[in-house]
């Protein structure tokens, strides 16, 4: 990866045991040879990412954080099995090992080749030199893959029993709304009408099934190294599912904040859809549409469900730190990103828009 996604030094508390690591793979991987040195990425408020770097091989691992965790979430096994499925459907990373005994380092993890290219976050590099020409090549190529994606035949890839699409909009709705009334601390609110309006306004039917990624965006992304413009490899796949690909779509526009949204939305900018060339909301549905031929009317009850459930994201994460289980300060201010995103998903409800 190239300096956009800079390593530091393992984070006091998020230890690895190196030799135990070390001792597993060389076991798994006959070849790997030398003594590995680990950096962590110092992006990311979920799993853990390290780069564990042998002297003739430059690889990743990823694990869950430490404290309590939702049981249905920071799933290893999960990202290591639809990313070796999805090998030569979409780009992803080459999977190398993935072990589910804890005793190990305290938890599950996997590890895979490392992505070589550029990661970037909330912006394009100065230095690229881009224009709205170049910017308009990513965003087009970012959401061709979300369609390749969605397109994939699931069951020769070998999910059939990846997941049960049937029934997965109400699941999710419901779900996110327990994993909410869990992760609630008191100085929140509870932002109880936008969990009742979702309840209230679930399609009676469902719109097909696919591979869903689950955390769609730019900064989820290598990017190719010697032409930015196109994905190198797809990461990040630990809520992945089969399920309906309108909830896949809600949750990445959710994420896409255009340069002309109000500041309040600014706070969850996490990739540069603000950039010259970018699609709007509205741009990227019509593409979608245009390129699956799917139908996209009722189209804001999906998206209202991509706000609620990236406040419920952070809301996890911040409750973590409030309840001391993790005191790294860059989450202190998640609790007003909570808030933010309640009160967006409130004033789409009543606004109707994208």
């Amino acid at each position: 990866m190239s300096s956009e996604n800079p390593t530091v030094e393992v984070r006091k508390g998020e230890e690895l045991d190196i030799a135990a690591i070390d001792a597993v793979l060389k076991q798994a991987l006959p070849d790997l040879s030398g003594e590995p040195s680990v950096k962590q990425y110092a992006s990311g408020a979920s799993n853990l990412t390290y780069a564990l770097d042998y002297p003739e091989r430059r690889m990743v691992l990823r694990r869950p954080p430490f404290g309590d965790k939702p049981k249905s979430g920071h799933d290893m096994h999960r990202e290591y099995r639809v990313m070796t499925a999805l090998d030569g459907h979409i780009p992803v990373p080459n999977t190398l090992y993935y072990t589910d005994d804890s005793s190990i380092i305290g938890a599950e993890f996997y590890v895979m080749e490392r992505s070589e290219g550029h990661l970037i976050h909330t912006k394009i590099p100065s230095e690229w030199n881009w224009t709205a020409k170049e910017g308009r090549q990513l965003c087009e190529n970012f959401f061709q893959t979300l369609v390749d994606l969605h397109t994939v035949d699931y069951q020769t890839a070998g999910l059939g029993d990846f997941g049960k699409p049937e029934g997965y909009v109400s699941r999710q709705i419901l779900g996110w709304n327990r994993r909410w009334s869990k992760a609630w601390t008191e100085d929140i609110e509870k932002f109880e009408d936008v969990q009742q309006w979702l309840v209230d306004n679930m399609p009676a039917t469902e719109r097909g099934a696919a591979v869903i990624h689950g955390d769609y965006r730019i900064d989820n992304c290598i990017l190719k190294q010697d032409d930015p413009t196109q994905i190198e490899a797809l990461l990040d796949w630990e809520i992945s599912a089969l399920g309906d690909p309108m909830m896949d779509l809600g949750n990445t526009l959710a994420y896409w904040i255009e340069a002309t949204d109000p500041d309040f939305m600014k706070m969850t900018v996490r990739q540069p859809s603000q950039a010259p060339g970018m699609m709007t909301r509205q741009e990227v549905l019509d593409f979608y549409a245009a390129k699956t031929g799917a139908d996209v009317s009722g189209f804001q009850f999906y998206y209202i469900y991509g706000i609620w459930r990236l406040a419920v994201i952070i809301q996890q994460i911040y409750a973590r730190f409030y309840r001391g289980q993790n005191d790294n300060p860059r989450f202190k201010p998640y609790g007003q990103m909570t808030a933010a995103l309640g009160n967006l998903a409130r004033f789409k409800i009543k606004s109707g828009t994208l």
